[in-house]
Formats: structure tokens, C-alpha cells, sequence
């Protein structure tokens, strides 16, 4: 039976399968990384894109294609994190733009969408780079292309694009070498495949309710509205009496040692007795729990009995509860030229704080903020132009985003790292204009070498540094030139490498798996051999990265 148009509720089965499909693979997206660093974040940052975008979708009742399509985008648009989220926002928003006015989609309308979604992510991407979620995209849209030409069929064209980007993921190591050299697909390509395969699914209708949970979507909206509904800025941090959001998912096919029968009204009544705000939800195969306590731990040995746990997470609540109330304080202050700065870490904050920096977007490695995040700070702030400071490479297409869509004059400096940022603020000058400001702080970017100190988190080989797992990475100017087993060792062999003849400061900043007697160390065998070179060191308190070096 041809399959000749996709209206409104086939639509939204696409969306809402496509979400929970790639959803379910997000750790497996992340692992994926090529960099045996911390950072393996591409699936959670995709994920978080796509659930922005269809919960856009959700709200929208219009029986009109062409409109949901709109919604998909400017949810995914906002929603955006990291590069591949914002990519991914870009082809959907190329994809809207082609189904304006359309109350269904044929054959040739679904494939000129994808072929429209392509041209427009390529056009967002300064330097398109071969072997990444684009030529996955590209080829994919092509087959649709190639289909629509030959069929009146949906089902036919939207298969077609399917097995092109199978066959397009597949060759992304041989287009970027360093993948092949770690031996995996890229992420981004794969975490595009799942939404391609969810919208297959959902279009079919086959394996919906086989391979997901209906209700873990709406579960995560009851969640979201019962924090939105709290009042914790009203509230002082001590009066929160279960301090820890605590979320489960049990795998209730799984068998485990002394496995106990489910019952889901038993399952609640054991657990309103461990915490507050308790949501509880389950089908036959997955059983999801929402709960605020102060014991998680009861409430993992709880549900361990009826099966396997898989995704948990735990939040403290009086730590958010802190930066609640800090935020509220910034929300007071407004000035004419703000200046905002993603970072995390108090240390870092207040380096930032120093130099003149208004705003600090709670963010970096492994926590990008969405495009969404970035314009809230913009308006919070008061001002009537502003400049950002992503300082990740994840982040600055997210920040360039935002400046897009901004209602203010936004200029976006492309810092890296937390080095740049600072030094980029050196050169900031109020009585400028927003794009004189960001000509002299993006050309301050290059008096600045950045180096950082992580650990390993797998066995691998890139540029030719054999890392094993737990080995300390030494970082320059984002690649790895050093491994070693000694932290100190690994920070003091990477400043060497950073030095050059014109090198003056070193600057250290240490973060919370470090602390100043190690910085003092790596100080002191260098003044051994550098005495021309001034030193400053202090507490970062950044996660991720023992260290932080900046040398100028």
C-alpha cells in the first residue's frame, strides 16, 4: 500500500518516536567521543535539542504540517547545546522553511525539506567539515532526493533517506581521520541516524509503544511543571528538608537476584514514605521515579528488586537552591554594556567578576548552555548591548545563535577557553562599540596560549599519544600532547611545551580535584628552570580540569 502524504498525527508520532529514540541512545552517543576526556557530551546535548523541539510540538494543536514544523524548529532553536544540537536545529529549521503553508507532506515536499534543511546547515557553518552529522545529512537527503524522483511513496523516500545516512555514517571515518585513528563513527552523524530511524518508526506506527515508554515524555513535563511551580527563591536554603532530586529507571524485563512481583500502587506507597514530590510511572517493561529525598540510596536499593536499574541521577537541591537565590541577587543589577561569560567554578567566577565581566552563565565542559540559556542572560542583565564569552568550542555556535535572535545588539567573542575569555577582557572597553570590542578582544585571543589538565576516562591513541584510562592529559590550545600518570608531572610537561621565547606570566588556576601545595609544586620546578617567568596561581574551583594554565 503506497503511503502518498504525512499529516499532522503522523507527524507528531514522528517527532515524538524520533525523541524517544534518540533519547534512549544518548549514552551510547556520548561514548562515541573521540577525545578520552570528559567531554563526551554530543548525545545528551543532541537529546536536549530535539526534547525542546518536540515538547514545541506538543503544544501546538494546529492539524496543519507546515505549522508543527514550525514549532519543531524554534523549540529546537532555542533548546540548542553544543555544536551538533545547534546543527541539528539548523536542519530543522531549513526543514520548516520548505513545509510553510502545507497542510500535508508528499513524497517530493518530504524530500525537498531534508535537501532544504541541508543547504541551510551548511550556510550556518562558518568552516563545513566533511565526516560530521553534514555529510551524514547531505547524503541522506540526496537519497531522498534520488527517491522522490522514482515514487509517490513517504514510506519509500523517508527509507531511502534512512539507509543513506547508514551508509553515510559508516564512511565518516575515512572522511576524518582522527576518527578512524579511535575507531568510531562520528557522534553527531549517529545521534542524526536515531531521529531519522524515530521518524521511520514513528511514521509506521510498528514499534512505538514495543520499544519505548508512552508516558516517560509527559513524566518529564510533570517534573519540569512541578519545579517551575516551586517557590524556592522564597525559601531559605537550611528550611528544603529532602535535599536530594533523586530519578530512577527501573528495567523491569531484567532479571536480578530475588526479584520481587511489580506492582505499581504498592511501588508508590513504599516510596511517598522515603522523600516528597514523588512521580512514579511505569508499562510493562520500564518503571520511571521521580522523588525528592534525602536518602537516594534507599530508593535505589528499593527499586533494584524489581529489576535492573538503568539512567539514575541525583541533584542537590540545596546547592541549586543557592544558585537560585545568587541569580535572583544579578536579576537587581542592569547596566548599559554587560558583558556575560560562561564558567563554572566559584574561583572562576570571581576571576571573571574581577575584570569586569556582569553576568556568569553556570556552564562549560560537559553542562553547555542551550541558545535558550544564553538569551535569558542577555535580557537578564539590563543592558542595552552586550557581548558573550562562550569559552568552549562547544559552546560559540550556541552564543552566535542567541545573537541572532536577540532583540539587542550582541556581539559574540569566540573564546575557547577560560584563558582566552580572560585575557579577551583585558581589551574590553565600555565607551566602544559592540563590534570595535569584539575586533580588539577576539585579536586578544591569539596573546594567550591555553593549556588544561584532565584525566582519561578510556585507553585510546590520538596524534600519536598513547593514553590509558587515567592517565593526566595535558592540553594545548585543545589538542593532547601530553599523558602521564603523575598530575603534576603532566601539568609541569605541558607548560614546557606552551613556553616560547616571548612567554612572561604563567598563570594556574587550580579546581576542585586539585589544590594549591600540587600548583605550588608544578611553580616551583618551573621557576627552577624559568626564572625570568612571573607566576600567579589560584583556586578555580572549576570541575573537570585539575588545571587550568594560561600563558602570555
Amino acid at each position: 500500500m503506497v503511503l502518498k502524504e504525512i499529516d499532522s498525527k503522523k507527524f507528531r508520532d514522528m517527532v515524538r518516536v524520533a525523541t524517544h529514540r534518540l533519547g534512549r541512545n544518548a549514552e551510547f552517543i556520548d561514548s562515541l567521543n573521540v577525545f578520552p576526556v570528559p567531554d563526551g557530551d554530543t548525545g545528551t546535548n543532541m537529546n536536549l535539542t530535539i526534547e525542546s523541539g518536540a515538547k514545541a510540538v506538543a503544544e501546538n494543536t494546529s492539524s496543519m504540517v507546515g505549522e508543527l514544523t514550525e514549532s519543531l524548529a524554534k523549540g529546537m532553536l532555542m533548546g540548542a547545546r553544543g555544536n551538533s544540537g545547534v546543527i541539528s536545529s539548523q536542519l530543522f529549521r531549513g526543514f520548516y522553511k520548505a513545509t510553510v503553508g502545507l497542510k500535508t507532506m508528499n513524497a517530493q515536499e518530504l524530500a525537498n525539506a531534508f535537501s532544504n534543511g541541508v543547504a541551510t546547515a551548511y550556510k550556518a557553518v562558518m568552516k563545513p567539515v566533511e565526516g560530521t552529522i553534514l555529510t551524514v545529512a547531505r547524503v541522506a537527503a540526496q537519497e531522498g532526493a534520488n527517491k522522490a524522483n522514482e515514487t509517490d511513496d513517504v514510506e519509500e523516500v523517508l527509507t531511502a533517506i534512512v539507509e543513506g545516512a547508514k551508509a553515510a555514517l559508516k564512511t565518516t571515518p575515512d572522511l576524518l581521520p582522527v576518527l578512524k585513528q579511535v575507531g568510531v563513527v562520528d557522534s553527531g552523524g549517529q545521534g542524526l541516524l536515531f531521529i531519522y530511524e524515530g521518524f521511520l518508526e514513528g511514521l509506521l506506527g510498528e514499534k512505538f509503544t514495543d520499544r519505548y515508554q508512552p508516558d516517560e515524555g509527559e513524566m518529564d513535563e510533570m517534573i519540569n511543571a512541578m519545579h517551575h511551580q516551586s517557590v524556592q527563591s522564597q525559601l531559605a536554603t537550611q528550611d528544603i528538608e529532602n535535599g536530594y532530586c533523586t530519578e530512577i529507571m527501573v528495567d523491569l524485563t531484567a532479571d536480578v537476584p530475588h526479584k520481587k512481583p511489580f506492582k505499581l500502587e504498592e511501588f508508590r506507597e513504599h516510596l511517598s514514605g522515603l522523600g516528597d514530590s514523588l512521580l512514579a510511572v511505569s508499562d510493562d517493561e520500564v518503571a520511571k521515579v521521580h522523588v525528592h529525598t534525602e536518602h537516594p540510596g534507599a530508593v535505589f536499593t528499593y527499586g533494584s528488586q524489581f529489576g535492573q536499574l538503568g539512567k539514575i541521577k541525583i541533584d542537590n537541591m540545596r546547592i541549586q537552591h543557592e544558585t537560585i537565590v545568587n541569580n535572583s541577587d544579578e536579576d537587581q543589577q542592569s547596566v548599559e554594556f554587560a558583558v556575560i561569560a560562561v564558567a563554572s567554578g566559584n574561583g572562576i567566577r570571581t576571576l571573571f567578576e574581577s575584570e569586569g565581566v556582569n553576568r556568569i552563565i553556570s556552564g562549560g565542559q560537559t553542562m553547555n548552555p542551550s541558545t535558550q540559556d544564553i538569551i535569558d542572560a542577555i535580557k537578564k542583565s539590563g543592558a542595552k548591548k552586550a557581548i558573550v564569552l562562550p569559552n568552549n568550542g562547544n559552546i560559540v555556535m550556541a552564543a552566535k545563535q542567541a545573537a541572532e535572535v536577540s532583540d539587542l545588539p550582541v556581539g559574540i567573542v569566540p573564546s575557547k577557553t577560560i584563558s582566552q575569555g580572560l585575557t579577551a577582557m583585558l581589551s574590553f572597553d565600555p565607551d566602544l562599540s559592540v563590534e570595535e570590542n569584539v575586533d580588539n578582544m577576539t585579536q586578544a585571543l591569539a596573546d594567550v596560549v591555553s593549556g588544561e589538565v584532565t584525566q582519561a576516562n578510556r585507553d585510546t591513541t590520538i596524534n600519536d599519544v598513547e593514553i590509558h584510562q587515567n592517565d593526566y592529559l595535558g592540553i594545548i590550545d585543545g589538542d593532547i600532547k601530553i599523558a602521564e600518570t603523575d598530575v603534576v608531572t603532566a601539568a609541569f610537561d605541558m607548560v614546557e611545551k606552551m613556553l616560547d621565547e616571548d612567554s612572561e606570566i604563567i598563570t594556574i588556576m587550580f579546581g576542585r580535584d586539585s589544590n594549591e601545595r600540587e600548583a605550588q609544586k608544578i611553580v616551583s620546578a618551573l621557576e627552577e628552570k624559568h626564572d625570568e617567568l612571573e607566576f600567579e596561581i589560584h583556586d578555580g574551583g572549576q570541575p573537570v580540569y585539575n588545571f587550568l594554565v594560561s600563558v602570555e
